[in-house]
């Protein structure tokens, strides 16, 4: 084992072994013979069981945890995961057939999103999943939907919170917007469902993502169980599911401090207590996606050519974004930062030297990595890029001039 290690949180998960890093206990060079080719993605299963471990360790019991299969919805991940978690959440009809594929019982899948199609909403009331409602009209649809299938659809209501997650990367609740119905709303949207041919479950709020703030975490929390209990006095009946959403961060860019799990969990521990009387008949769900698979994740790309223009050393490899919008800087970045890149094969390297690692498309868009310091690295050597478990693959722009796809591969 190399004793000297880049300093990036990142490489908590996988060990290097004489200077070539390792995922799912294989040698990255050997794993690329293994695979065939480049660009691949490569997740580490064990990486993914530890930390479902981790947070059935810290978060109460009677917390049910969720995987939100958009992060990452490869059909071998998503089979692994429902061997662990307690539900999936979907966002797509493609999504809930993978989702009915697995062993996961179907009354422990929720289908969230807004454009929900009249086929889409068929397929999950036959399915006998619980949908969660975006809108008055899609409450409207999914009831005559029921109706012409002679099915009592089992629904949720996804609510717009009038508080937003602090610090997060990404809001999903607090002001105007696409997802849910606005809390004020929900009152009147209750009366009108109960009057429908609809089971209600409960409800389901989510206000942002990629948070690393316990105590962002911790308000949203607070905030979340106040607004959930409030609405239930409105509701039909007592709610079977109250999804408090995610939010859970990992660390990216260089200064990142992990979030505090136990923290996080202890504040959860509280809040279950106190609210014990009022939840009996609900079931608690926390839904996560990126904070379960996406540090299990590598993107491996070969570098192709070595070139200097004007002083600066550019790596060119097979890879690019039209795999990993992500890393590239174009997917929520305001200011782009350097995801936690490195050479595999020369974790540490001989010498090392800055450069730019670029891919083969015709943009400048295409950049892995904006001059920074990498072993010095020769065509043939692997890229990789850290932190790819998560928003990889199935949210980067494959087609884009048509270069062949990354395979992905779950060790």
């Amino acid at each position: 084992m190399s004793a000297a290690r880049p300093q990036h949180a990142a490489l908590l998960q996988f060990p290097v072994q004489d200077d070539c890093l390792a995922v799912g206990g294989v040698p990255l060079t050997r794993l690329a013979q293994r695979v065939g080719q480049t660009p691949f993605f490569a997740y580490d299963r064990a990486a993914m069981t530890r930390r479902v471990a981790e947070l059935r360790e810290h978060l109460p019991p009677s917390v049910h945890l969720h995987y939100a299969m958009k992060a990452n919805p490869m059909p071998a991940v998503v089979q692994h995961m429902a061997r662990l978690v307690d539900g999936i959440d979907v966002a797509s009809g493609g999504e809930l057939r993978t989702a009915l594929d697995t062993a996961m019982p179907a009354q422990n899948i929720s289908f969230a999103g807004p454009g929900k199609r009249d086929a889409e909403l068929s397929c999950a009331v036959a399915a006998g999943i619980v949908l969660n409602l975006e809108s008055e009209g899609e409450m409207e649809r999914a009831a005559a939907i029921g109706a012409q299938l002679g099915i009592q659809p089992r629904v949720a209501v996804r609510v717009n919170p009038d508080f937003e997650l602090k610090s997060s990367g990404m809001r999903m609740g607090g002001g105007p917007k696409q997802f849910g119905v606005d809390a004020e709303r929900v009152p009147a949207m209750l009366k009108r469902l109960a009057a429908l041919e609809l089971d209600f479950n409960g409800f389901h709020i989510f206000s942002g993502s990629q948070n690393l703030k316990a105590a962002a975490i911790q308000e949203a929390h607070d905030k979340t169980f106040a607004l959930g209990l409030r609405l239930a006095e409105e509701a039909p009946r007592a709610p079977r599911i109250m999804n408090i959403g995610g939010g859970f961060g990992i660390p990216y860019f260089p200064g990142e401090e992990r979030l505090d799990l136990q923290a996080v969990g202890q504040h959860l521990h509280g809040l279950m207590d106190r609210h014990a009387p009022q939840l009996r008949e609900s079931q608690v769900v926390i839904e996560l996606g990126r904070y379960l698979v996406g540090e299990a994740g590598v993107y491996v790309a070969s570098v192709v050519d070595r070139k200097e223009s004007r002083g600066q050393v550019y790596l060119v490899t097979d890879g690019g974004l039209h795999h990993q919008l992500a890393a590239s800087g174009n997917f929520g970045q305001v200011i782009r930062k350097n995801y936690p890149v490195l050479i595999g094969n020369k974790v540490v390297g001989a010498g090392r030297e800055t450069v730019s690692v670029v891919g083969p498309l015709c943009t400048p868009l295409d950049l892995l990595a904006d001059q920074m310091e990498l072993a010095r690295a020769e065509p043939g050597d692997l890229v990789v890029v850290l932190q790819s478990g998560a928003y990889g693959r199935s949210a980067s722009p494959a087609a884009f001039l048509s270069h062949p796809e990354a395979v992905e591969v779950l060790i």
